[in-house]
């Protein structure tokens, strides 16, 4: 297979690094983390069809990140597409909101099984609104956290040894691990009087460790822990939200959030978020003072429209979960034939992959960079996504190019995969 070259992405880089902090900023920037070595990796794009994307070098990849969630149905879905110029030659961004956002949330607000829906434009939009609206209701200050969370970038939902965060901004916070109902009860019995809400991802899919899916019993136990004790139940669905389940990741795992977060797979890329909350919350969510310059604007509305009409007609999420069982499947079974011990984690929807034949994780960062230096792209530390665009001649293009890049890595180390 060709492998890749990045002259014009280089060139780009070179520009941009100076009117740019960092160049290319946030997870997607190369000294995150999760593109290592960064030799192995172009940083721009130049277009995108379906499940690939082409750098502005040309070369064309099969993409499992999908712009890290919302490629849901495909890039450049003609329907939605369609949906947003059709919405755009109306209006868009006007002085008074139009009728798309009410049918937007009449919408989610029946597909959620939820009273209401309020609308942002990004993840960490409503996940904040979440919790001022658990304060606001219950007049308490503390929120629980589990370990290995990621909320969004505000300093609320860091740890004080973040760049920019106050020991003030987190003074407030609680922090219990997944799966730990007695951890999580001793929190509630120190704090019993205190504790405005609790905020997780419905299964724990943080980056650089495996995915962890919830044990047994453990979301209703918890539901029935934050019934009783006042507390505010909150679910995260940003990553996983119309993903495992088109009424929300609560439903998937057996019970039902109080108030439950959206954004990535809302629109198919078109920017928005949605808070979708229970009837007893609806004062507290119109009482707080909440918004932005663009939260009402119309195209977006049209197009989660149509994006979310398209999940639910085309079962969306038994796809999903079809195509990413036959990758990890596949994938799991080509590395053992090589003496390769490559572990899925996390739902297949959102699947995780960890190389576990050293702790450094020097080796798993080699054989996703020979995977996309040949047109497959995964990154190393982070779950990654199936989109409806997806399917079985996408499951077998892609095991063949992992195989040629996991025999390129073993060539590489001969001295922990000796020939047999």
């Amino acid at each position: 297979m060709k492998i890749n070259k990045y002259d014009n992405s280089r060139k780009l880089m070179e520009r941009a690094i100076k009117v740019i902090p960092s160049g290319v900023y946030g997870h997607l920037g190369p000294a995150e983390g999760c593109m290592i070595p960064v030799a192995a990796f172009p940083n721009f794009a130049a277009r995108a069809e379906g499940t690939y994307f082409w750098d502005v070098d040309g070369n064309k990849y099969i993409d499992y990140m999908c712009a890290y969630g919302p490629n849901v149905l495909g890039y450049n879905d003609p329907d939605v597409d369609a949906a947003a110029r059709e919405q755009l030659s109306k209006m868009n961004c006007v002085t008074l909101p139009g009728e798309a956002m009410i049918d937007f949330a009449e919408l989610l607000t029946n597909l959620t099984k939820k009273d209401w829906t309020f609308f942002c434009k990004n993840g960490g939009d409503v996940t904040l609104y979440s919790s001022m609206i658990a304060r606001y209701y219950t007049g308490k200050k503390k929120m629980i956290f589990v370990n290995g969370y990621y909320h969004g970038v505000a300093p609320w939902s860091q740890k004080a040894d973040h760049p920019g965060t106050l020991y003030d901004d987190c003074k407030n916070s609680l922090y219990v691990e997944f799966n730990d109902l007695e951890g999580l009860k001793k929190i509630i019995a120190e704090n019993k009087d205190d504790i405005a809400g609790l905020i997780s991802t419905p299964y724990m899919h943080g980056n650089f460790q495996d995915n962890i899916t919830p044990a047994e019993g453990y979301w209703p136990a918890v539901r029935k822990l934050c019934t009783e004790n006042g507390i505010v139940l909150i679910i995260d669905d940003i990553r996983c939200g119309f993903r495992l389940d088109l009424s929300g990741s609560d439903h998937y795992y057996g019970f039902e959030a109080d108030l439950i977060c959206f954004c990535k797979a809302l629109a198919n890329g078109y920017n928005v978020s949605a808070l979708c909350g229970k009837e007893f919350l609806r004062g507290a969510a119109g009482s707080i003072m909440y918004t932005g310059s663009y939260w009402m604007s119309a195209e977006p509305f049209a197009a989660g429209i149509a994006c979310i009409k398209k999940l639910v007609a085309n079962d969306a999420c038994a796809h999903f979960k079809r195509i990413g069982t036959m990758l990890c499947d596949g994938l799991v079974k080509m590395a053992k034939k090589k003496g390769v011990n490559l572990k899925a984690s996390g739902e297949p929807a959102m699947f995780y992959l960890t190389l576990k034949d050293d702790d450094s994780e020097y080796l798993h960062q080699q054989w996703v960079a020979e995977c996309v230096k040949r047109g497959l792209w995964l990154t190393n530390h982070h779950n990654h996504f199936i989109n409806l665009a997806m399917n079985e001649d996408t499951v077998k293009e892609t095991l063949e190019i992992a195989a040629e890049a996991m025999d390129a890595m073993i060539a590489n180390n001969p001295q922990v995969y000796k020939k047999k």
